[in-house]
Order: structure tokens, then sequence, then C-alpha cells
């Protein structure tokens, strides 16, 4: 062949068979011309195969082209004058169209034209209109390529013969014959320009019915067949579109005649509608269609040309657009047309605005400039009206169609097409003609738009890409547009219609949405449009409650409905400044109304009059005036807010409905000026009603209702007689806030409470009064006092928050003045003696009487008290104040100092004894305080002490004492004795409790605890809860007389650590316990004991008072001593228990919206911080108990081992580890654990709380009180996990591993991370103690023999090593890079240990790998230690630990099956379990082998560092994991995602090329390839073919020398020769596949070089027979080959192969019809037959320009398939097949045969 003697690349190739047979005229289908029995006519047409033979032999250069044609020419002259056909026609016509090759010379071609014209001349006229469909293909494209001196042969050839056919011929062929001439009108300056034009119009002639009229000189009315076909030329040729455009520039008619009234049509209109018929028959959307295609080209220059072509040819106003077109047709031409604005070119915009407004008026012709400025002041109105007038009758309403479709289009999430739109939109308001009439209808949409995508956009950027776009054409929009169509949805959701409220809610949403994320900020808008808007929506809520009212229907507007309304007036009136409330003088606006007369105007009118202004003028100032002048509207506003706030008030609504109402109206208030009337009189009657209210506000009315009344004081708008007025309500309300029960809204109302003072200023002490009256209100004098406990905790509360209210840091709210200047909010922090002096002795007085339930609170709060020093200090100033105080040291002889009558010694009294009830309940730490604290000197101070220098508290007491002792004797009368004699007994207690010891124990031994211990029983039932505090304090004293332990001295402690009421501090864990054991044996313990303590840590009534429990267990817990392991179940389980319940409680109310008060007794978070005191003391008791038993305990040692990092490593697995006699101390052991457990468990929940996703499930209106209640659990929870790992440290790691493991199964996949933000949180878990821990744990569960005793675990988690394994993985990932220099030798010592007997590791090896290798990457991000010594270390040990899972694990990571091949659901299942997120289960990830390499081998550059280390562990994974998965003999089966992961990996690491391209070319030539899952070969195989194919150019080539081409040469019959024959199938099969396959990997145009050697081999193999070998049957692949060419190369590259793929699809196509058992059925089976026509689908579909000029041939390309004419039949080869089948009624072997193939 030509190939093999070295013909060159560029040359044509021949098919190497016998010419197809050639489709010839319909009645001659599949049959060859009868050839005469004429001798001369045999040797005529053997002349013609031996010159014809050339082609398949002798062709190496170009020159042999021209020999080769030169001979054919000369064979066919030697015809005899009476032949005219010609002999195997189709070969010839072949041969000739590979002649005309775009790579051959010139010459070849002008040669190939001459052949072409003497084969037409000899088969004349008749002949080339039977044999068209062979010639015409080959000659189509030769004016695309055609050099000049080829033009002319070509345009003669045509002129000559192809004129003159019959035109039933060139109807079919009339779309390829325009596409053809085509190419020779796109330069118009070209010498062959206009004889190429004269000749398309000579076919348009040609082509014409007989009997057409003719209507102009250049058209009549048979050519719309021709402009039919010349449309669809234009649309589907983007290549030859630009010769499509100067045609129609020339030719196409005018189609400009308006729409007229019938009956007035004139003799020029009878032809402008002919020549519109003309255009648009059948289809007018052809024509359409043909201007959109042009208009969205990607040339500038056609573009233009078509907006020119529109203006001058198809005006907007024409017929054809407004009558005759489709209204869909019609939107799609402006779709098209304004797309051009995109560009932003300015000669594309003129022409599309000249379009869109119609033709210029002749007199304003000459003024070009007037078109683009309206405001000129030459500019006649009448033009622009009627410009205006024209676009808004022939193209408002399509163009508005046209943008809502785009913009409605839910085509895709792409940003940019998201975006065309908008852009568009903004340029079409360059026009204020047409943007100012297409706005307003499109606005609302593209707001929706922006909305819509938000929800669905794939990523955040991609949003803010199409917002930008938004914003910049809203900015664009006019105010009043923008402020008209927001009015215009409220008025919609707010409006008395049936809308439902989930619509009104959305149409609120779109409002809000605007306000967000679009600039409506600017001056017009904030000062005009806003307040307008806000008082339509305040007129449109009043009217629609008032037509609600008057029906007395279903309460249609409800109050969720009303707040979101008002939340948009709220955020509007938030823009609006308040010079939008003043007259501006340089504005013309309208007179002010009468107050009075504006007040009387009802809703429905105000409304009426801004809706006029907003939708007749929309909002334009320049055309009309606002409504209302600014004080009107300003008067107006505050009237509606006003009644709107009155009117909520009197309800009893939701608390929520009052806030935004008090927020819109405090709003209007700032911002309105103070002259304006306000009815105050009416607002503080509504102030009044609500809160004299006997139920409790909502706290949301409340606050609202404090904000208010504090902004009308600062404003001055109600005098200070006014506020002082609501002052004891207020408060009121308030204590109902502050109840302890109740800490949701704590810190709120606190905050609220300063704010009024603030208002009220720091002199006023309003408030002070009003909280010391509630808390007396209930208070009983006399013989049986009673004072309630609950104003003493409600003031607990109080106190703790002013004290920590500090406004600078988070609460920046303040008044504003009359000025406008911000009154900083007073703090509680540093002014909390305003408010908190006189309660404060109020609560200390309860400390006289501990008869009242008062006490019992005040003496709990002293002991958790924040700032003891601020309480004290108050104690300061109060002495300071008293003047007989400082005589002593003023006076001349201190002897003489004398207390007189005008001394105010009972307010002496009253302090020193509040000071000693303090000093008595007090805490240790305010002996701490007193000790160290400090006071500044000041005169009244250095008076009392004697000196100008700074004492400390216990010294500045100390001196008081002494000063009111200063007075020896004691005149007066005898009620002044008495009064004297009590201010010395109260000074002496203080004195004594300053002096000495404040802790004493019982003196006696009384045994009253069984008593005791049964009253403090019954007293759990009893109403009095307070009871329980003294009987508590009986019972331990009784208890307390069998011993006597000394107490110390405590430091400072945080108040949650104060765990007993005497003030002792609680005990480490690790106490030893020998030195609190008495000496000598104690009585049992009454076992009611025990029972009692459980009941009162369960029942409800001893929460108020359950500090004190909790200080008494742990008091009597060193009274237990070895019976302590019998009551730590119980205790831990009853404390947990309740620990559980309260804080599922606390959670409740955290998260409950608008959550009733309840009176349940109890604060909640109190209570919590209390029991888990007790459990830490109850566990802290029992470890150090546990540790005392353990060290009494004998220690069996072995003989001296060699040691390890875990000890014993020569240990068997199987020795006994623990001896006999220490079973009783491994069960009790056994107990604590499981007590430990249970803590760590309910200490993490807590820990987690509002952590991840539960934070949004919290009640948003108390969000400063969840974070503080939150912070204070959480740390707490924090400080007793810190004690429980400190102690046990491998026991507690292990069930935080088991709620991590838990939490994988949560579907919250935030969960098993707080593991991992837990851990760091932890003192006592940092990395050095955890990574040892789990190491201990691993070797637990598999080697405990290597382990010391003292460092196995219990085992008491279910836990396997996986598990243990995964999560040291993720916990080393988590960790930080720096961490790295504690834990280094720890864990290169475990794997050194490990790899010494990896064999009880080998299910874990893997993941331990993995572990190495996240070690590698976080040392290499360091540069601690010796890093080059500590990297080679590393490598060595990562080397070690990959050939131990390949020697321990050899074949379990393979995914084989014994069963062979896996369904496909199995595949997908396993697929998705190995690509499937990491919290998938531990045990999963574990066996994961392959995926846990994947993950590592793209870090073995910085694990292994070395060159040779990386070599030789990808070498060690390619021989152990792919090369075995490859070669298995389940493959393809075996391979999985992450083995083409792994594989991927691998190839992309250095000096690695050997190994990976191995293994992918023997997966790549293996027969079972192709049996691959396809979703495994489009996500891993193809790139991996891809950068192979890449790496090695001569893949291809090797590929196409295995393929051998036919032969029948040495072929027998027989079985030997059937099976020769099949395996040489089988194998050209599969080499074919791999091509296509290939071709398919690699980039566009890869083999475009290779393009001829494959071309040759098709060529060879389209030459086999059904007997050849390989035989026909390899037909499917030489298909599939060609459709993997046609999707992978450019079509300019593929100009060799269209002659052949014709050729081959007419005979494939054919043989459907072809007798069963003839040449051309057994050439093409059922497989060829399908594959063909995926093949012909594909071209149809692509549609490349070479195969449009040949599609005809195989389907019917013109109108003719749609609109088909009287007697039509089908030329094209699909088409006549279809109705021969069907004329035919064809077998059923047939049918059975193509429904196979198609099978």
């Amino acid at each position: 062949m030509a190939l093999e003697n070295g013909r060159r690349s560029v040359s044509p190739e021949s098919s190497g068979r016998d010419s197809p047979v050639p489709r010839q005229w319909r009645n001659q289908l599949g049959s060859e011309d009868a050839p005469p029995k004429d001798k001369h006519y045999r040797k005529y047409a053997n002349g013609i195969d031996r010159a014809l033979s050339l082609f398949e032999t002798a062709l190496q250069e170009w020159a042999d082209y021209i020999s080769f044609l030169n001979r054919l020419l000369k064979a066919l002259q030697a015809r005899s004058s009476s032949i005219t056909t010609i002999p195997a026609k189709a070969t010839v016509a072949k041969r000739l169209s590979q002649c005309l090759n775009p790579s051959l010379p010139s010459g070849v071609h002008q040669k190939a034209l001459e052949v072409y014209n003497y084969v037409f001349t000899v088969i004349g006229k008749d002949g080339l209109s039977k044999d068209l469909p062979l010639y015409l293909p080959g000659l189509a494209s030769v004016l695309s390529f055609a050099s000049l001196s080829v033009r002319a042969p070509f345009l003669d050839l045509l002129e000559r013969h192809f004129l003159d056919i019959d035109p039933r011929s060139l109807r079919p062929a009339m779309k390829s014959i325009v596409l053809a001439l085509l190419p020779g009108l796109e330069e118009e300056t070209s010498e062959d320009f206009e004889r190429t034009l004269k000749l398309l119009e000579r076919f348009k002639v040609a082509i014409r019915p007989p009997g057409s009229e003719e209507i102009t000189t250049a058209h009549s009315t048979g050519d719309d067949f021709f402009w039919q076909c010349f449309f669809l030329a234009s649309i589907t040729g983007q290549s030859r579109r630009t010769g499509a455009l100067a045609y129609l520039s020339r030719l196409l008619p005018r189609l400009g005649s308006s729409v007229t009234p019938e009956g007035t049509k004139s003799e020029s209109d009878g032809e402008a509608a002919k020549l519109s018929q003309l255009v648009t028959s059948p289809e007018p959307g052809l024509l359409i269609r043909s201007f959109a295609a042009g208009l969205v080209d990607d040339q500038l220059l056609i573009q233009r040309g078509y907006l020119d072509l529109l203006v001058t040819h198809l005006p907007l106003n024409s017929e054809v657009l407004q009558t005759r077109a489709k209204a869909g047709d019609l939107e799609l031409l402006l779709r098209a047309a304004v797309g051009v604005t995109v560009r932003r070119d300015m000669s594309l915009n003129r022409r599309l605005w000249s379009w869109l407004l119609g033709p210029e008026p002749a007199a304003s012709a000459e003024h070009e400039g007037a078109l683009d400025s309206p405001t000129s002041a030459t500019a006649q109105p009448h033009f622009f009206s009627s410009r205006t007038n024209y676009f808004e009758e022939y193209g408002l309403q399509p163009l508005t169609r046209a943008l809502l479709s785009m913009i409605k289009s839910e085509a895709g999430n792409n940003p940019s097409e998201r975006a065309r739109p908008y852009r568009i939109c903004l340029s079409l308001m360059d026009r204020w003609e047409i943007g100012g009439l297409v706005v307003p209808e499109v606005f609302m949409s593209i707001v929706d738009s922006v909305k819509k995508f938000k929800e669905k956009a794939a990523s955040k950027a991609d949003f803010t890409e199409v917002l930008r776009s938004a914003s910049v054409f809203f900015d664009g929009v006019e105010s009043g547009l923008i402020y008209s169509e927001m009015l215009s949805l409220m008025a919609q959701a707010i409006s008395s219609g049936e809308l439902p409220a989930a619509d009104r809610g959305a149409k609120f949403d779109l409002v809000k949405f605007i306000l967000t994320h679009f600039n409506v900020r600017e001056e017009e808008m904030i000062t005009i449009h806003a307040p307008l808007t806000v008082l339509a929506i305040s007129c449109m809520i009043e009217e629609a409650r008032e037509k609600d009212s008057a029906t007395n229907g279903p309460d249609r507007w409800t109050s969720s409905l009303s707040e979101q309304a008002l939340e948009i007036a709220a955020s509007l009136l938030e823009l609006v400044p308040e010079r939008a409330f003043f007259p501006d003088s340089g504005n013309k606006s309208n007179p002010p109304i009468e107050s009075k007369v504006l007040a009387a105007t009802p809703n429905l009118e105000l409304y009426q009059k801004i809706k006029t202004f907003y939708v007749t003028d929309q909002g334009n100032l320049e055309a009309s005036q606002p409504p209302y002048a600014p004080q009107n509207v300003a008067e107006l506003l505050l009237q509606k807010a006003c009644n709107l706030v009155c009117e909520s008030l009197g309800q009893t609504g939701s608390g929520a409905n009052v806030a935004i109402k008090t927020r819109v109206f405090m709003l209007v208030l700032s911002k309105a000026p103070t002259n304006l009337y306000l009815d105050t009189k009416k607002l503080l009657a509504a102030l009044h009603d609500c809160l004299s209210s006997e139920t409790t506000v909502p706290f949301q009315t409340y606050s609202s209702v404090i904000s208010l009344a504090s902004h009308l004081y600062t404003l001055s708008r109600i005098a200070p007689e006014d506020l002082s007025a609501l002052v004891v309500p207020l408060v009121r309300h308030a204590w109902s806030f502050l109840a302890a029960s109740e800490p949701k809204y704590h810190v709120e109302t606190v905050r609220s409470l300063w704010l009024l003072q603030t208002a009220l200023t720091p002199l006023n002490r309003d408030i002070e009064a009003a909280i010391c009256s509630l808390m007396l209100e209930h208070d009983i004098a006399g013989t049986y006092a009673q004072r309630s406990a609950d104003p003493g905790r409600s003031f607990c509360v109080l106190w703790s928050h002013s004290l920590q209210d500090n406004p600078s840091g988070v609460d920046r709210r303040a008044p504003k003045t009359p000025n406008g200047e911000k009154i900083p909010r007073l703090g509680g922090m540093d002014n909390y003696e305003v408010m908190l002096t006189r309660p404060l002795f109020l609560m200390l007085d309860s400390l006289a009487d501990e008869r009242t339930q008062l006490f019992m609170t005040v003496k709990t709060w002293l002991n958790t008290l924040i700032g003891m020093d601020k309480l004290l200090g108050i104690f300061v100033s109060k002495f300071a104040e008293l003047t007989f105080l400082r005589r002593q040291h003023g006076a001349p002889d201190p002897q003489d100092v004398h207390f007189t009558n005008e001394d105010d010694l009972d307010l002496g009294l009253y302090y020193v004894r509040a000071l000693s009830s303090v000093l008595r309940w007090a805490p240790d730490a305010a002996w701490g305080v007193l000790s160290k604290r400090t006071i500044r000197s000041s005169p009244p101070v250095a008076e009392i002490v004697g000196t100008d220098e700074d004492v400390t508290l216990q010294e500045f007491f100390l001196h008081v004492c002494l000063q009111c002792m200063a007075c020896d004797e004691i005149p007066g009368d005898e009620l002044s004795k008495i009064r004297i004699a009590q201010l010395y007994r109260a000074a002496l207690t203080v004195l004594h409790q300053i002096l000495l010891n404040p802790f004493a124990g019982p003196l006696s031994k009384l045994k009253l605890e069984h008593l005791l211990i049964e009253k403090l029983s019954k007293s759990l039932t009893g109403p009095d809860p307070y009871v329980q505090v003294l009987l508590l304090d009986v019972v331990f004293a009784a208890l307390k007389l069998r011993e006597l332990v000394p107490v110390e001295l405590p430091t400072l402690p945080i108040a949650e650590k104060q765990l007993s009421l005497t003030g002792e501090r609680s005990k480490s864990f690790r106490i030893s316990v020998t030195n609190e054991r008495p000496q000598a044996q104690l009585p049992p313990l009454p076992p009611t004991l025990l029972k009692c303590i459980l009941a009162g840590l369960s029942s409800p009534s001893s929460r108020p008072v359950l500090d004190s429990w909790v200080s008494f267990l742990s008091e009597c817990l060193p009274l237990y001593a070895d019976s302590i392991f019998q009551v730590l179940i119980p205790l831990v389980e009853t404390l947990c228990s309740q620990i559980s319940s309260t804080f599922s409680n606390l959670q409740h109310l955290f998260r409950t919206p608008n959550q009733a008060l309840s009176q349940a007794p109890g604060a909640p978070e109190t209570t919590l911080i209390s029991l888990l005191n007790g459990l830490e003391q109850v566990l802290a008791n029992g470890h150090d108990r546990l540790l005392a038993e353990e060290a009494r305990a004998p220690v069996v040692k072995g003989p001296e081992q060699p040691q390890g990092f875990f000890g014993n490593m020569g240990l068997s697995v199987f020795s006994n580890d623990t001896p006999q006699s220490r079973s009783a101390t491994a069960n009790d052991r056994l107990t604590v654990l499981l007590a430990f457990q249970d803590a760590v468990r309910i200490c993490f929940t807590i820990w987690s709380w509002g952590q991840g996703s539960d934070a949004a499930r919290q009640d948003s209106t108390s969000g400063a009180s969840f974070g503080f209640t939150s912070l204070r659990m959480r740390n707490r929870a924090r400080r007793l996990l810190e004690h429980l790992f400190a102690a046990e440290t491998l026991e507690c790691l292990e069930t935080v591993i088991g709620i991590w493991k838990d939490a994988l199964d949560n579907p919250d996949q935030s969960k098993h991370g707080e593991v991992f933000n837990l851990l760091p949180a932890l003192d006592g878990s940092r990395p050095k103690h955890t990574i040892p821990a789990l190491f201990n744990a691993i070797y637990s569960r598999t080697n405990p023999g290597a382990l010391d005793p003292s460092r196995r675990s219990t085992q008491t988690i279910e836990l396997q090593d996986t598990d243990v394994v995964i999560f040291l993985v993720d916990y080393t990932r988590s960790l930080e890079d720096d961490t790295m220099d504690e834990i280094w030798g720890d864990c290169t010592a475990f794997l050194k240990d490990l790899l010494g007997n990896p064999f009880p590791h080998r299910q874990t090896l893997p993941s331990l790998l993995e572990f190495a290798a996240i070690l590698g990457e976080k040392v290499d991000n360091t540069n601690f230690g010796e890093q080059r010594k500590m990297r080679r270390e590393l490598a060595d040990l990562f080397l070690r630990l990959l050939t131990a899972i390949f020697t321990t694990r050899p074949t379990s990571f393979t995914d084989t099956t014994p069963e062979g091949k896996r369904s496909s659901e199995q595949q997908q299942q396993q697929q998705s379990r190995q690509v499937s997120p990491v919290n998938r289960l531990p045990a999963n990830r574990a066996d994961d082998v392959v995926g846990i390499l994947a993950t590592i081998v793209p870090n073995l550059p910085k694990i292994l560092v070395e060159n040779d280390r990386i070599l030789a562990a990808a070498t060690a994974i390619s021989a152990n994991v792919i090369g075995p998965t490859l070669r298995s003999k389940s493959f393809p089966d075996t391979v999985s995602k992450n083995t083409l992961l792994l594989l991927q990996e691998l190839s992309r690491l250095p000096n690695n090329q050997k190994s990976w391209k191995k293994d992918v070319a023997d997966a790549f030539n293996d027969s079972r390839f192709f049996g691959s899952n396809l979703g495994l070969v489009q996500s891993g195989w193809i790139p991996l073919l891809k950068q192979w194919a890449a790496t090695d150019k001569d893949r291809l080539p090797e590929l196409l020398a295995r393929i051998t081409p036919p032969t029948t040469a040495g072929i027998v019959f027989g079985v030997g020769a059937t099976s020769a024959r099949l395996e040489a199938d089988r194998k050209t099969q599969l080499n074919l596949r791999r091509i296509a396959t290939l071709i398919l990997a690699c980039p566009y145009d890869a083999f475009a070089a290779d393009l001829s050697p494959i071309l040759d081999k098709l060529i060879e193999l389209l030459g086999a027979t059904s007997t050849s070998s390989p035989s026909s049957t390899t037909r499917a692949e030489v298909f599939l080959l060609f459709r993997a060419l046609v999707l992978k190369t450019s079509p300019v590259h593929l100009a060799a192969i269209w002659p052949v793929i014709n050729s081959e699809l007419h005979s494939a196509v054919s043989s459907v019809v072809a007798p069963d058992h003839s040449p051309q059925a057994d050439t093409y089976n059922n497989a060829s037959l399908l594959q063909a026509c995926k093949l012909l689908d594909l071209l149809v579909c692509l549609a490349p320009d070479d195969f449009q000029l040949c599609e005809w041939l195989f389907v019917t390309d013109t109108v003719d398939a749609v609109y088909r004419p009287a007697g039509f039949k089908p030329v094209a080869l699909v088409d006549e097949v279809s109705e021969e089948l069907g004329a035919a009624g064809v077998s059923g072997h047939a049918t059975a045969s193509v429904c196979d193939g198609e099978g």
C-alpha cells in the first residue's frame, strides 16, 4: 500500500476495497447500472479499473495524484462515442473527491475539476441529475479552501453543468449548494464575488417552479423554498455566516411595511405583503432564527451587519414581526438583539436603539445629537413622544416578555449567565425612552431572581458576582421607582385580599432582601421616599386592622405579619436622617397642612395620596412634588406610631409586637423635631395601664416600656415627675424577671434598670426606693416574723449582674438628648451604690433573725458572693459618715471622749450589727479580702484610724470597733445607756470575730444522729426547705462528735469552688487518705444516713438549699472510711441523674421562646453547680481511698526482664497478670472507674452545650443570659473533667473515645469533632499526656503482656484496637505542628517497639502508617531538634511499617471476590463505602488499606525526603497493592475508586515513571479492561490514560502497529479457519477500542498529527469481508473509532475522512434492505449497523461544517422535512430506507435483526 511505501501524510486515503454499492436514484436503490454487453464497453471499463487501481498503490507525492488523474482522464476519453455512462461511477466519484483534499496543492485540484468536467460532459444533464448524490458531496467544499486559480474553473463547472439539471434533483441538495457557494461571498472586493452572487441567484431561478409570478425583478412567488434553505444554511453554518450576511444585505426583500387596517392597503402594500409571504412561507420562524443566530455570533462585524439589516429590512413595526411571526419567535429575536448590549460597543448599541425606537422624523434627521438628549432646550416633544410611542406599541411587550423569560430561566447556576439579563437591563437604561418603559416591568423580577439565586448558589463567591451585577443595575434605577415597587409589595402583603399568609411573608422577605443587599441610602431616598413609605405602611396597617375588626371575620392580619411589616418600617426609619423632617428652603414642596386637619384625615385618604404619587408619577420628584411636606410627614408618623404603641400596650398580645411598635415609635421620636405635638397624656396613660396589670407582662413588653420611658424623658417629652411615677411599676415588673428560678432574662433586666437609672441621673434614688419597698412588701414583723426568700434571691441576681455590668464593653445603647448627643449609660460596676446600698442593708438585716427564709438565702449568698470588697466598701463609706467615730484622735485627751444625744448611735449600732452578721456568716474568703484589700487614705478615714497611711479593711474595721468602745463611762438616761450598751456588745462581737479563729467544733459528744437524721428525712416533704439547713448543721454536728478534724485557713477561692458553708476547701484527687483517717476504730454510721442523703439530693424541695446538702455530703464522706466503695455507686448514680435532669430543664428553658414564668423552687444553674460540686467530692474521696488501698497491696514482680517503652516487652501474652491477692482491690478499682465514666459522659454533655449546631436552637431574645449561663456551666464541667483526667487519664480518655465513636453515627457531623475541641481545652490532657495514654490503650487490646500492669486498661469501654488507632490518627491530625516536640520521643519509641512484634497489630498497621505519615507532615512544618536525624529516623520507621503491612496482610486488602464478578449494585456499594466521609465507622476506615495509601502517597516527599526512599516506597506499593489488584483473576472488579486514586498519586511522584506506567499498560492491554465500571473509567482511568499517553508519544503508533490488514491468503475452510478468524477479529476489535479510548482520554487534537496513519488503518479494515481475517465483524469498532475522532478532533483536520465516512454510512444504511446472505448483508451485522447509526446521529447533532454539505444524503435537511409538499418523496437515504421498509412490509427476520442490533 501507499503508506507502506512511504506516502506523504497529506495524501488522501483510499478505501482499499471494492467500491461500495452506490446510492442510485430512488428506483435503483442499492444497485449499479447494468453494464452493456459490449466488448468496447468492457474494454472501456477495464481501462478505468486499471486507472483506479493506481490510487491504491502508486500515490506517494502530489505529482502522483496528477499522474493518476491524467491516467483516469485518458481512460475516460477512450470510450466509444455511444457510451454515456461511467463504469464504477461510485469509485470514480469517491477518488475524485479524495483528490480535492484541502492538503493537496491547487494543481491537483485543477486537474480533478478537469476530470469532473469531462465526466459531467459524458453523462450529460440527465446523468448528472440522476447521479447528483454521487458527485456533489465531493465538490461542495471546494470554495472553502480553493485558491484563486481553482475558483474560476469551479464556478465554470457549476455554471456549465449544474444549472440545467432537473429541479427535482436540485431541490433536496439546495441547502448544501447554498453552503457550498457562501464562502465565495465572504470577500466583497474579490473578483469572484459578483460571479458567485449571480450564480447563487441562477440556482434560485433554477429551482423556481413553473408558473411562478414575478413580484420584482429579483423575486418571484416560487422562491420561498430557496429562502427557507438559505435561512437554514445561515443558522447552521456559523463559519459561512459572513457570506450569508453579504447576500442578505443585497437581495433580502425590504419587509418594512407596517401593520395597516384592512381595506386601506395600497398597491405597494400588496407587493410588500407578497414579499413578506415569500420569505416567511411556510415557516416564518426560520427568518427570525436566522437573524437571531447572526445577532449572537461571536464576531462583532457580523452582529453589526445583522443589526443594520434589522434597521433597513426588518423594522420592528413590520407585518412580518407583528402578525406573521409567532410571539415566541419575536421574543427570541428581541432577546438576541438586546444581548448585543453586553459587549458595551456604541456602534452596536446605536443600531439597536434605531431599530427599537423606529425611524427618525424627517424634520429632526439633521439633528443627530438630539437623539440622545431628551432634556435639550431645542428638543421637540413630539419627536420624543413619537419614538417612545413607536417602541411602546411594537416592542415593549415582547421585549418585556423576553427579558422576563431570561430572568426567570432556571437553565443553571452559572453566575455569568444569571447576571446577563441584569447587564442587559442596565444597558437599556442608557436610553430613557426604552429603559423608562422596560425597567418598571422587570425590576421586581430581577430582585426576586437574585434572591432565589442566593438560596441555591453553589458558593458565596457566585452569589457575590451576581449581586454585584444586580447592584449596578439597581443603582441606575430611579429612587422613586424603587420605593414605588417596595410600596406595591407592602400593599399586596397588607391588603385585605385572600392572599395566603405564606405569600404575604414572601413579599415581606423580598422587601427585606432589597433593604439588606442593595443601596437604598441615597439622599433622595432617605429624606423623601423612606419617610413616605413608612407613613404608607402605617396607614395600611391601621386600615387593615380596622377592616378586620369591622367584618368580625377571622383575624387575617396576624401578629406575625404585623411584626414583619413593622420590622421593615423600622429598617427604613433607621436610614432616615433627622434633616428629613425639617423644611428645606431650597426645595419647593407643597405647603404644610394644619395639624388639626392632618389629624382628622382618614388613613385611606392618606394612603391614596401617597399611592398616587408613586403609581402615577413613579415617585419622580421632577414630575411632581411629594404629597406632604416634611413636617407633615413627621406629624403623621408621630401620630400613627403613638397610636400603634398605645393600642399594643392596651392588648395582652405578643411581647414582640409591642417591641417592634415601640422601636418604630422611638425611631420616629428621635428623628422628628421636638416642637411637634405629641399626645403624651395618652401615651402615659397607656404606659400606666400596661404596667398596672396584675399579671407579669412579657419581657419584651417590659423592655420596650422602660426604653420608651427613658427616651421620652431624655428628649424632654415628659416631666421628671411623670418618669418617677413610672419607676415603681417598672421596677415591680423587673423584679419578677429577676427571680432566681428564671435565669432567662437576668442580664437584660439588669441592663434595663441601669438604663432607667441613667435617665433619672445618679442623684435620683427612686429605683432604690422601689426595690426596698418590694423587698419589704410581704414581710411580717413581731414574734412570728416572716421574710420570704424570693426578694433576697432576686436581689442576689441584681447584685451579681450589676457588679459585672460594664456598658463600655457590651451594651452601647444610650438615649439621646434633645440636641442629639448620646448620654453614656451608667454601669453597675462603677455606680452600684446608687441603686443597691439600701436594699443591701435590708438583705443583711435578715441575718439577725434566723427564723426567716431570707436568712438562709443571704447566708448562702455570702458564701458565693461576687464582689465582697464592694460590699465591705459600702460599710467603709457608711462608717466614714458617722461623726462620733472621728472624735478620739481629734480630741486633746482621748479619755474625755463622750457620746452625746446628738450622736446617731442607733445608725452606728445598725451598721455594726450588720457587719457582725456578715463576718459571722461570710466564708473564709471574706477574711482574705479583709486582710489584703487596702483603703486609700482620706480625711474621714484618717480621723478614724489615726494615720494618713493606707490601711487594710481589717485594720479599719478594728479601729471602728475601738471607736465604738472609746467611751468607758456611759452617761445619760436609761434609754441612752441601753443604746450605748448595745453598741458595745455589737462592737465586741465584731472584734472577737476579727481577733479569733472563726472555726470551732462542738465540745460535747451526744448521740443524737439517729433522731436528727429521721427529722431531716421528714423535712424533705415539708413546706419550708430552709429548715433543712438548720437540720443539716445539727446532724453534721452530731456526727462530728466522733472526731475533731483541724481546719486549715483556705486561700481565696472562686465562687463555684466553695463547696462548704463552713468554708472547708475541696481536696485534690491525690491527697493521701492516711492522714485523714482517725487512728481509733469509729462506730459504724447509721444505715439511714445514706438513704437520707440520696433523698435529699433527689428531692425537689431541697433545691433552694442544695449547697447545704452538698456541703453536708462532703463532710460526711470521710466518715465512711473503708465502706466508701459500697456507697460510691448509688451516690454517683443519684448525682448524675439529677445533673442530667436539671441540665435538660435548663436546656429546655433557653430553647423555648416566650415561655411563661414558672414558680419552681431553686435556680437551675446554681442547682447544677451544686450537684457538680457534690459529684466532684464523691469521686475525689473514692479515688483517694482507692489509691490508699493500692498502695497497701503487695506488688508481685518477676525476675529482671528487658525494659522497653511499654515496660516488660518479654512478657508472654498469656502470662498471669494479676495476683489473686489483689482481686478485692481490682473490684474497688472497677467501681471507681465506672463512676468516673458516668461523670465524664455527663460533663462532656454539659461542656458541649451551645456548641456547633446546638447554638442555633437557642432563643435569640435571651442571648446574653444564655451566653453567661452556658459559659459558667461549661467552665465548671471543664474543671471537673480536668480533675478526672488528672486522676485517671487512660480510663477517662477511653471514655471520651467511646463518646467520639458513638457520635460518628449522629447525623450532625459536628458532634464527633467536639471531642477534639474538648481535649485541648483541658490542662490535664495535653498531647504529652494524651498520646502515651492512647499507646497504652492500643497495647492493652493488642498485646497486653507488653505493658506494665499499672499501665494497662481495664477495658470497661467496648472499644476495639481499630477504634483507638483511628482516634489516634484523627487526634494527631487535629494537633498543632508545634506540639511535635512534646510527643516525638513517645511516638518513635512506640513505633519501634511495635515493629519488634508487628503481628498482634496487623489489623491496625495501615492506620498506624497513616499516623506515621501525619507525624512526617507536621515535622516537615517545624524546625525543632535535630531535624535531619529525626526525619531519617521517621523515614526508616515508615518504610518498616509499610513492609510490615505487606508481610502481615498480603491479600486482605485486595478487592477480590471468590465468585468472580459482582453485580453493579455491589460495586456501587463498595465505591460509596470507599469514598465515604471521614466520620464513617473506624473498622471500615482501618480496613481501607488502599484508601489510606492514597492519602499518604502525595506526602511521601515530606515524609521520606530522600528520592531513593520515595522510589522504594512507591515500588513496594506498586508491587504489593497495584500489581496484584490489576493481575487478579477478578479484574476489573478488583479495581476501586481508591485504587485508581492511589495509582494517580503514584504517577505524580518524581522519578517513578517506570512502575506506574507498567501497571497502567498492563491493565490497559488486558482484554478484560473494557468490562470496567463506567463511573470508574470516567473518574479514574481516563485521567490516568491521559497522563500515560502524554508521557510517551509512541502509545498510539504502537497500538496501530498491532492491527493487521485483512487478508484471505492461507485461509482454509474448517474449524481451524474459523477459530483463527475469530481470534483475529477479537484482537482487532480490542485494539480499535483501545485506540478510541486513548483518543477520548487525551486533550482535543492530541492525535491530529497521527490522523493519517489512523485513517490508513481504518481504510484497510474497511476492505474486510465476511470471510477475510480479520473479518467485517470489526466494522462496529471502526465506526466507534470514527465517533471518537469526530468528538476529539477539530473539523479542520477531518477533511480527508468525509469521503470515507459518506461511503461507509451509505453502505451501512443501505444494507438494511439488502437481501439476506448477500455480500452487503453479511458485511454489516447488527452491531455494525447500530454503530453506524450512532455515528450518523452524532454527526447530525454536532453538525461539522463539512458534514453539513453532505447531510442531505442521509436525512432531509430542508423545510421539506416538516412541511412536505404534495407528492413529496424523500431522497435522503434514511428517509428512503424508512419508506422502503414501510411500503414493503419488511420480513420478521429483518425486523428482529434490527431490534437485536439496537438492543
